[in-house]
């Protein structure tokens, strides 16, 4: 049964003005929940849960969102949608340029997902309302942001040259509209090179979308890294972009 919008006056909507948008993802952020509830995966049982990974691609002034489904690590279903690019990048606002073609992806998946991944920020945004977050809330969805930089927030520790399995809170500090100290995600060191090494891998920046704890969001992560540094729904989603990119041109 494929999933339907919960929150659909949410959907982003690229013709409000910026301060329309962040006011929009203040409310969002107040009904998101950034703690586990009985839906959550557990970490620790992932072979039942259907764990979707999204991406994109952009080719032109069009963006392809790729949605990958997975069931006990095999893959059940792939999906996509090529939809129009209304916005610029603008960092804070990301949801309202990628975030209305993921719907549209969406909107063709026929499994439903227990889990969603998103190539984004959760709660490591301004507002506490990055894509993981603002699409979660939309589907009333458990999920999770993946960024491979951080938005905004602090390291609670120093995060150069980490072993593999290695994390630290990131902390809210002045540019987050939260208690300043709130654990809003973690840096998780997914791979590494070897010790002798003369560069690094940098680390994931995971946090919560919506229905997750930041703790249980890194353990997922950490889980469905295997043999890339990305968790596997992402990573698979990314080359399936790239696939259907390919073939567009």
């Amino acid at each position: 049964m494929p999933i339907s919008p919960v929150n659909s006056q949410f959907i982003p909507n690229a013709s409000l003005s910026r301060s329309e948008m962040e006011e929009l993802q203040r409310s969002l952020a107040s009904i998101a929940t950034f703690d586990d509830t009985p839906e959550t995966p557990s970490p620790t049982a992932l072979t039942d849960p259907i764990i979707i990974g999204v991406d994109q691609a952009f080719c032109d002034e069009q963006v392809i969102s790729a949605v990958v489904a997975f069931r006990d690590g095999e893959i059940i279903e792939r999906t996509y949608a090529v939809s129009p690019i209304e916005l610029p990048y603008i960092p804070g606002l990301l949801a309202f340029r990628e975030g209305g073609p993921i719907c549209d992806a969406l909107d063709t998946l026929t499994c439903t997902p227990d889990l969603a991944l998103f190539d984004g920020s959760g709660r490591i945004h301004y507002r506490q309302a990055g894509l993981a977050t603002h699409i979660g809330v939309i589907y009333d969805l458990p999920s999770v942001g993946v960024a491979k930089s951080l938005l905004c927030g602090t390291p609670q520790a120093p995060t150069d040259r980490r072993p593999v399995g290695w994390r630290t809170p990131i902390r809210a500090d002045e540019q987050v509209d939260a208690q300043i100290g709130t654990t809003i995600g973690y840096a998780y060191q997914s791979k590494q090179y070897r010790p002798s090494a003369t560069t690094s891998v940098n680390p994931l920046y995971v946090s919560p979308g919506h229905r997750v704890s930041a703790e249980t969001a890194t353990e997922l992560v950490a889980a469905l890294c295997t043999a890339y540094k990305l968790p596997r729904p992402t990573q698979e989603a990314d080359r399936y972009a790239a696939e259907v990119k390919q073939t567009l041109r």
